[in-house]
């Protein structure tokens, strides 16, 4: 079964959305891990259905090394990004992750990435688990 971790800060919102099309799609064939930077995140993409759950800089740095896919904002593997939520050592436990890591090009931080089209966050996310997730499986 392929583990896939879903990264959010905040309030969560964005792993949610993400989350529930994931299990829109492909149900319970693939096991969901909630990773939030914070409890009230985690506890969000718990709601929206997530296997499991955990929160905090630690779980998050342990997790990673045992997952197939690594999904979110693009902001979580920017030290200092949500906030000062993602910490450097989140950031780089992220990036050197040998998962496959699918991103959504939405970050606050005073970033542009040249290439990328504004759209709303459903387009993203469909985007995200329709054309990109379901080519990895």
């Amino acid at each position: 079964m392929t583990k896939i971790c879903i990264i959010d800060g905040q309030g969560g919102g964005i792993g949610s959305a993400i989350i529930k099309k994931v299990k829109e799609v492909f149900g319970e064939s693939v096991e969901i891990i909630a990773l939030g930077t914070n409890a009230i995140a985690t506890a969000n993409m718990l709601k929206s259905r997530a296997n499991r759950g955990a929160s905090g800089e630690n779980a998050i740095i342990q997790t990673v090394k045992q997952v197939d896919i690594i999904m979110g904002p693009i902001s979580i593997l920017m030290a200092n990004a949500m906030m000062g939520e993602v910490t450097p050592s989140m950031a780089e436990a992220i990036c050197s992750a040998d998962a496959e890591k699918l991103l959504i090009p939405l970050s606050q931080e005073n970033i542009r990435i040249a290439g990328v089209s504004p759209m709303p966050l459903p387009h993203l996310i469909d985007e995200l688990v329709l054309n990109h997730l379901k080519n990895q499986k």
